[in-house]
């Protein structure tokens, strides 16, 4: 296999890795061994050779030096961030005797592991690691920290994260960004969206922050958090109304549209505004544009499934393109997730078969501070990989604390000695995807990609797959399914599938050619994969489980006597808390602001700039204020998760929620209340 890693100097074929839809096809310029630069591909068929800030800059992120070479094991207290260097055996030696020992003590399942998709790699995310913990017989986890919530409720209308081809809605006349910072984290959708503008779309953007995306569109609907299920309603109420639904749609490809036409009859535009913020005469405004203009296309972000009624929110949303008919229309209909279309063989790659114990306990990772704290057989080790609790994980007050215990072995994984692992035993150094042998499937376009290493592994660092190798040779496991190499990974996993989409996709196709498209047709006419095989309106399968059958508006759960709605949002040069750490990302950021609406700012005395504590029962934090018109007076937003540093309180999910959504586990991060005062110094 040709890796391009031992040639010195040249242009090299790479695949974006953050956990970014768009997935962008990149150029890699090395220069003696090093990569001196990273460029968009631009032949690639979607992202056409545009990236964003974060990958562009990539390089100093490779090169920090700061960055891990060589394991280390803990010589200070726990959260002091003092080690010493060790050699992998020594290692590799005091993982798996810690753990044999607690095997033999409290059981397998006093060791959990943590990870989810800072390297969106499918080896890296979710191959070796989960064969190990497997076999392992420890915690499962449930990964469910980003988009379930949102991926259930959208199935429970579309029967799995099918949408329309992202290439094809160049042709929509109307663009609703609903709950999506698209300029920021789906750019090439946004791309596509200026390009349709120029021969006469409409961009309308609905959110709880006027981000960039908000600032550039042609409208942009300023709506209070978690009331997006009202304002969708809102509109179905006037569709069905003024008879502006497309009936042939709903007789053919749909289910339940005679209950739910009952059913918006509660949602008047009036009742809608008084929930929402949205003024009357916009919700009638938005329901006639979105009838009258063909073809229209809604993509559904991921903020707005990070409430406590996220999954609804999205199964209601979802309903839309199916009142209209959009579904017909070429590059017409919505978008939350394309997954579905790239679905490979998880179970041959994840090997559940190899867990013995079925009733081993599984612990949802929203909760993995309570978790930490509270259980009553507690965890005694856990192994933190592709992920910094830390910072990222909710309720993050109690994660540290956790974190601190004495009697929890920790072992980190990563590039860095991030805040989680400053509380680590033993911290070893890992490969960034540059390094790898991976595969990849974007939840945007329709496109699977294949990573070969561009670069030698970093002084001493090893990927997930070689690292959990090691752990099963330590651990005295001989499962040859633990031993598999990377391409036999790769390889069984593109084989019986069962998803007509990707039949024929091999590996070898894939080191060929790089990037290779799925077998995508329109979604209609045809049949879903939901119980009637149409689009579900009406949802028995929702009911059976004690959930709403139709969509139905559901307010926020009660977050204490707290006047502020807090919304912390991703911003434009960070990842979660990737770069947060790197001065280059860092310094295109700049700082920290808490947005503040100016009515809310002249009623407390606070004015543009000045330090302010945020504070709930959780935690608090202080930020500079930014005093505008961006949020709806009492919300207040933040962008971004900043890395701890001297003499700052930036611990943004000190404040949020851990909480679970109302559908799939999800999280709760935007559901949380606080207070805020101006900080005198």
């Amino acid at each position: 296999m040709n890796t391009y890693a031992s040639q010195k100097d040249g242009i090299f074929p790479s695949v974006c890795s953050l956990d970014c839809p768009d997935q962008c096809g990149l150029l890699v310029h090395k220069r003696d061994g090093k990569i001196i630069k990273v460029e968009g591909d631009p032949n690639h068929p979607v992202t056409k050779g545009n990236i964003c800030n974060k990958v562009r800059n990539v390089a100093e992120r490779l090169y920090d030096e700061k960055r891990l070479q060589y394991p280390l094991k803990r010589i200070g207290k726990k959260g002091e961030g003092k080690f010493e260097r060790i050699s992998w055996k020594e290692a590799i030696q005091t993982i798996t005797s810690q753990w044999k020992q607690l095997i033999e003590t409290e059981g397998p399942e006093s060791i959990i592991p943590y990870s989810f998709y800072g390297n969106m790699g499918n080896l890296s995310a979710e191959g070796m690691d989960r064969r190990f913990f497997n076999r392992l017989g420890a915690t499962q986890l449930d990964r469910t920290i980003c988009s379930t919530a949102g991926a259930m409720g959208y199935k429970y209308t579309m029967g799995g994260s099918f949408g329309v081809d992202p290439v094809d809605t160049i042709h929509a006349k109307l663009f609703i960004f609903w709950g999506i910072n698209a300029v920021s984290t789906n750019m090439h959708q946004w791309a596509i969206a200026q390009k349709a503008r120029k021969n006469g779309a409409k961009i309308v953007v609905i959110d709880v922050h006027k981000n960039q995306t908000g600032r550039m569109a042609d409208w942009f609907i300023p709506i209070l958090p978690g009331t997006d299920t009202a304002l969708a309603l809102g509109m179905m109420h006037i569709l069905f109304a003024e008879n502006l639904v497309d009936e042939a749609f709903l007789q053919e490809y749909t289910v339940g549209h005679g209950e739910l036409r009952d059913h918006v009859v509660q949602y008047d535009p009036s009742t809608v505004s008084k929930i929402t913020g949205v003024p009357d005469e916009d919700i009638y405004k938005l329901a006639r544009l979105y009838a009258e203009t063909s073809p229209s296309f809604i993509r559904i972000g991921n903020g707005i499934q990070h409430h406590d009624n996220g999954g609804m929110c999205v199964r209601t949303i979802a309903c839309l393109p199916a009142l209209t008919g959009q579904w017909l229309h070429k590059g017409g209909g919505a978008i939350k997730s394309n997954s579905s279309y790239l679905g490979y063989n998880e179970t041959w790659l994840q090997r559940p078969d190899l867990l013995k114990n079925k009733n081993t306990r599984i612990i949802n990772m929203n909760a993995i501070g309570e978790a930490l704290l509270s259980l009553e057989k507690p965890f005694k080790s856990m192994y933190v990989y592709q992920s910094n609790p830390a910072v990222v994980a909710p309720s993050g007050n109690k994660v540290r604390t956790g974190l601190e215990r004495e009697d929890l072995f920790l072992v980190v994984h990563d590039l860095f000695l991030t805040e989680t692992a400053k509380y680590a035993d033993i911290i070893l150094p890992a490969t960034s995807s540059y390094e790898n042998t991976d595969f990849y499937c974007s939840y945007w376009h329709n496109h699977i990609q294949i990573q070969e290493p561009v670069i030698e592994a970093y002084g001493e660092s090893k990927s997930n797959m070689d690292v959990f190798r090691l752990l099963a040779k330590g651990m005295g496991f001989d499962d040859p399914a633990l031993f598999e190499t990377d391409v036999e990974l790769i390889t069984g996993a593109l084989e019986s599938t069962g998803n007509p989409y990707i039949e024929g996709i091999t590996y070898e196709m894939l080191a060929e050619k790089k990037y290779v498209k799925a077998n995508i047709k329109p979604l209609f006419p045809g049949k879903l994969e939901t119980p009637s095989g149409k689009i579900e309106l009406y949802s028995q399968k929702m009911a059976d489980a004690g959930l709403p059958p139709l969509p139905t508006y559901i307010p926020l759960c009660d977050d204490g006597d707290f006047p502020f709605q807090f919304v912390p949002a991703p911003n434009h040069n960070f990842l979660n808390s990737t770069f947060s750490n790197n001065e280059k990302h860092v310094s295109l950021e700049k700082e920290p602001k808490l947005h503040l609406n100016i009515q809310d700012a002249l009623s407390r005395n606070i004015e543009d700039g000045d330090l302010v504590r945020v504070w709930n029962d959780r935690g608090e934090c202080e930020l500079k204020v930014s005093v505008d018109e961006n949020v709806l007076p009492g919300v207040v937003a933040t962008q971004g998760l900043w890395s701890d540093r001297p003499g700052t309180k930036h611990h943004l999910n000190s404040l949020t929620p851990d909480r679970i959504a109302d559908i799939g586990g999800g999280a709760t991060f935007f559901s949380g209340w606080v207070d805020i005062e101006k900080v005198y110094k």
